[in-house]
């Protein structure tokens, strides 16, 4: 009975990390002063090194998990590779659907950072649009979608964001995201929609 207690504790991080809805934000946790958490370009300690985190970094995005959840995908430069999950902690107040710093798409390019309840919108040949969040809700029935309504700070417009979980690439790099944006903007007699990618790091 000693044995099976001692690996259920040895299984017990994986598993309360594969229970975490991802994305969400850990903090590099464990790692000697001297030392760094290696990003591995597949989910294996024999795999190449393709970067490093150094020890007490906070705020890392992590986007899926391998089987088993040991190993978890994180990005990295121009990519994304793999770190083992015994040395990153859940950031506190993750739970629930957490909001993203910053979407993005191309074709053309444009942006939605986020600052608290304000958005900013940027595109190329389009005026600087502010919003205000309105409301904000998850679809019925399900835990991996949620739409927010805004209004832009000068009244003349709306916008809906609908923010999911699921893979998404930029298009440009090889770097992976784990939430999706649908954003319709309607105000002046017009509507534009645009669909991207998010992400939870600043």
């Amino acid at each position: 009975m000693r044995w099976l207690a001692a690996a259920a504790l040895a299984l017990a991080p994986a598993a309360l990390h594969a229970q975490q809805d991802l994305p969400a934000l850990y903090d590099v946790s464990g790692v000697a002063a001297d030392d760094v958490l290696n990003i591995r370009a597949a989910p294996s300690a024999s795999a190449p090194v393709m970067g490093a985190l150094p020890p007490g970094r906070q705020g890392v995005e992590v986007v899926t998990l391998a089987s088993g959840g040991s190993w978890g995908q994180v990005n990295s430069d121009e990519g994304s590779g793999w770190v083992a999950m015994r040395f990153m902690a859940l950031q506190p107040g993750q739970e629930g659907f957490a909001a993203p710093a910053a979407c993005f798409g191309t074709e053309p390019f444009w942006s939605l950072t986020r600052d608290g309840t304000a958005w900013r919108f940027d595109a190329p040949d389009r005026e600087t649009r502010d919003f205000v969040t309105t409301w904000q809700g998850m679809a019925a029935g399900r835990r991996d979608r949620q739409a927010r309504g805004l209004r832009d700070a000068e009244g003349t417009g709306e916008a809906t964001a609908v923010i999911a979980r699921g893979a998404c690439s930029d298009g440009m790099s090889d770097r992976a995201y784990g939430l999706t944006l649908d954003l319709l903007i309607e105000g002046q007699g017009a509507a534009s929609y645009f669909t991207g990618c998010c992400t939870l790091e600043r």
